[in-house]
């Protein structure tokens, strides 16, 4: 039988019951944008149970025994625009030839209709054997609805599967859970992701179906309030992007956000991706509790029945073990005394909090329910005590961020920090950042820890990390914002004005350091100057060095780096050297050292570029590092290139184009004039640059030294060698990066004007921008090249032919043209 004769059969079955009056019926029903959400799922797979009980009806001939049954997510009504129709035809074994041209009538109209059917065809006890070696067949059983035939025979297999579920469940849950964490550890955290995957990733869809199997097992049962609400909005964001995209996608990707938010008439994207991990966040808090109690349970039941009998008259003794006043462990979680009383106690959610994070226990969930439900809020200012356990919390590492989430779930941290509802789920549009904006606060926390040892107020340290960014929530610059919420907050929880503006100080200028550091010529006095001024204190600068590390660290690899360290350890020494009272330097150059020396007279000697590469290590900077293994090593900070070259015009292009083409990445960039060795007349440019190979390893010196002659004697076609590089591996379009941006920094130098950029990074761009900066005929005395995920923010200091800064004017037209060019 073919597909065409299927469709002739089965089309004059019933009133919509053909495919041709479902697909009008389906399209009518996704096209209607006043029916969406539940409503529309119920009604597409009521809609489709009618055609798929026509289908069987048509094809029974009244044979018994056969039923059609939906599974998994058609077995709990839940249809998305695209989602594919899992189907069981079960049968009784009695007619197996029948029942094959049964399935045949059945599955050829789905696939004519174009779409995804997930079909089996079993007896009911081929169903449970194949469900008893196959968990995932198992859950999409539990979700068991009967569409057509038989409903005994669909009855029947449902009671099984359950009961099978309910006495296998001591092995079967361990098994679901690590099927969980695995799927986790592949996927990532769906509240965290800018792209997510609704279904795969953790707190999405497939873990909701997981609670409901758990609760299905009656060992342990879910969270249930906000649970459905939250699994509801990811469903409804899932049936939105089946529309956009026209595909079965689960798959949330940037370039389909805006047009997914305009359709369940949200904001903007950011709207959007902070709906979905609100959500995410409810449905992992829920699936945390829940594998607790299972533990928890299949703990209780692993202990022997004699022994469990010989235990408090059959009943095991709970031991409860003071933490705090008023907290007491039990049974592996922290939980509330039998004398605690939250309406007269204030101060314990965090005295509760900083136990728990302190024994590395999580709250349990009747203790924080309780907590929300009764504590009194705190008294403004707060007492001292609840300061010092607010810090206590803060400074207990990893463990925090559980107890932190927990306080989370049921309101207390908006409570305890209304700005905190601002930030919450707040989404970062920044690959370098891992987590959302609350999350990365907690994790900067995470990390303040590890250094209070080297900071003399630690209290201070792990509060700014608290708030270093909580002016995101707001419109502006969020340091400036940030500035005046960190005042007000350090206010409210007791801290004294002194201390008060510490903070604020801290919020303020939390990327002073590294920002400088990557961006200004440090041997510029006005650099440090300006750092030393907007600090303040020696005990200021010590908190913000910590705080700038912990920063980094909380926000992913790409932001932190050994060779960060090194230059952001260096302005701070010098700029410790200020606020003690030490002489500023004249603005001279440094000394060449003698190798820099060698190289430039060689240059000269020999009237061409002379190259020397080598690895460039940091020592540890604390005792932990220098306790480590020495087998570990040093981390490196990259290849130094050393580059003396006549003194003649475009060496930055020339030399930036060079390692273009050799596939080699500039991490910074050093250019200055060498004078000679007394005796010699003339002078030699110096690059002094640390580089990486973006991948393989590093070319031969003799190779760049060679490729640097041509380019600089114009036999070299750089621009062109890039450009067919580029034609015949094009990099993949993504979503479109933001325009670049060239500013001028005021009063950043006595000695040079500092133009800025920031741009798209790419292959190339260094090359670009020299190129563009000896076309507006200026010099370049020194390049700082920073590099953070996709986004190149480079510094570039310039003078006139005859080293003096740019007038104001010109420098705004240099800006202006230099950007151009970047856009074009």
């Amino acid at each position: 039988m073919t597909s065409t004769d299927v469709t002739e059969e089965t089309e004059g079955s019933g009133p919509g019951s053909g495919p041709g009056g479902y697909a009008a019926a389906r399209l009518r029903l996704l096209t209607e944008g006043a029916r969406s959400g539940p409503p529309r799922r119920r009604a597409l797979a009521e809609l489709t149970d009618d055609w798929l009980a026509g289908l069987f009806g048509a094809g029974t001939g009244g044979h018994a025994g056969v039923s059609l049954v939906a599974v998994g997510g058609y077995g709990r009504g839940e249809l998305s625009p695209r989602s594919d129709l899992d189907l069981l035809l079960l049968h009784d074994g009695r007619d197996d030839k029948a029942v094959a041209a049964l399935a045949d009538r059945l599955w050829y109209p789905v696939w004519d209709l174009g779409l995804d059917l997930d079909h089996s065809v079993r007896t009911p006890q081929q169903a449970r054997k194949t469900a008893a070696e196959d968990l995932k067949v198992q859950l999409g059983l539990l979700d068991a609805r009967h569409l057509a035939g038989d409903l005994g025979l669909t009855t029947a297999l449902r009671t099984a599967v359950l009961a099978d579920w309910r006495n296998q469940a001591p092995k079967r849950l361990p098994e679901l859970r690590d099927l969980c964490a695995e799927r986790a550890e592949r996927q990532g955290e769906l509240r965290f992701l800018l792209e997510p995957d609704l279904k795969e990733a953790r707190g999405g869809l497939r873990d909701a179906t997981a609670l409901r199997a758990v609760a299905a097992s009656w060992l342990a049962d879910a969270p249930r309030e906000g649970l459905a609400d939250a699994r509801r909005r990811l469903l409804d964001v899932r049936d939105a992007l089946h529309l956009a995209t026209g595909r079965a996608t689960d798959r949330l990707a940037l370039q389909e956000q805006d047009q997914v938010a305009a359709e369940l008439g949200l904001l903007d994207a950011d709207a959007l991706l902070r709906q979905v991990y609100e959500a995410a966040r409810v449905i992992s808090y829920a699936g945390d509790v829940t594998w607790r109690e299972v533990g928890r349970v299949l703990r209780s039941r692993s202990v022997r029945p004699r022994l469990r009998a010989m235990m408090n008259g059959g009943k095991p003794a709970a031991e409860r073990s003071p933490l705090a006043e008023g907290v007491v462990e039990q049974d592996g979680e922290v939980v509330l005394a039998r004398t605690a009383r939250p309406e007269r106690d204030p101060v314990l959610p965090l005295r509760a909090a900083a136990a728990a994070a302190q024994a590395g226990l999580p709250l349990s969930l009747h203790a924080v329910r309780r907590l929300a439900a009764t504590a009194r809020p705190l008294p403004t200012p707060w007492p001292a005590e609840a300061r010092e356990q607010l810090v206590t919390l803060l400074g207990s590492g990893r463990p925090t961020v559980q107890v932190w989430e927990a306080l989370e779930a049921e309101g207390l941290v908006t409570g305890l920090l209304p700005d905190w509802e601002r930030v919450r789920c707040r989404p970062q549009r920044n690959a370098v950042h891992l987590w959302t904006v609350d999350r990365h606060l907690i994790e900067t926390a995470v990390r303040a820890a590890g250094f209070t040892r080297r900071v003399h107020r630690p209290d201070l340290l792990l509060v700014a990390a608290l708030l270093h960014d909580i002016g995101k929530g707001w419109p502006g610059d969020h340091s400036v914002a940030g500035e005046t919420i960190a005042r007000d907050v350090a206010t409210r929880i007791g801290f004294d004005h002194a201390d008060a503006a510490v903070l604020a100080t801290l919020v303020r200028h939390h990327l002073l350091l590294v920002e400088t550091a990557t961006r200004r010529d440090l041997d510029d006095p006005a650099t440090v100057r300006a750092v030393a001024d907007a600090v303040g204190t020696e005990q200021t600068l010590e908190l913000l060095h910590a705080l700038t590390e912990a920063d980094a660290l909380a926000t992913g690899p790409a932001a932190w780096s050994s060779w960060r360290g090194s230059l952001v350890a260096d302005l701070v020494k010098r700029v410790a050297g200020v606020l003690a009272g030490d002489p500023q330097p004249e603005a001279e150059a440094a000394a060449p050292t003698a190798e820099q020396e060698r190289l430039a007279v060689e240059a000269f000697r020999t009237g061409g570029p002379v190259l020397a590469l080598r690895a460039q290590t940091e020592p540890p900077a604390d005792a932990a590092a220098a306790d480590a293994s020495p087998a570990d090593g040093p981390e490196p900070l990259g290849v130094e290139l050393l580059i003396a070259v006549p003194d003649q015009a475009g060496v930055l292009p020339a030399a930036a184009g060079v390692l273009a083409m050799h596939r080699l990445t500039v991490r910074t960039a050093e250019l200055r004039s060498l004078p000679l060795p007394d005796g010699v007349d003339g002078s030699v440019l110096l690059l002094d640059w640390r580089v990486a190979a973006q991948y393989g390893s590093l070319p031969q010196a003799a190779r760049l030294r060679a490729d640097l002659v041509r380019a600089l004697d114009g036999t070299l076609d750089i621009a062109g060698r890039l450009a067919e590089r580029d034609a015949a591996h094009p990099r993949r379009r993504g979503v479109e990066p933001p325009p670049p941006r060239v500013t001028v920094a005021p009063a950043a130098s006595r000695l040079a004007t500092v133009i800025e950029v920031r741009a798209q990074d790419a292959p190339g761009l260094l090359f670009r921008l020299g190129r563009a900066l000896e076309a507006l005929g200026v010099r370049v005395r020194s390049a700082h090249v920073s590099t953070l995920g996709a986004n190149a923010v480079d510094a570039f200091y310039v003078t006139r032919g005859e080293g003096a800064p740019l007038p104001r004017e010109d420098a705004a037209s240099v800006a202006r043209e230099l950007e151009e060019s970047l856009r074009g």
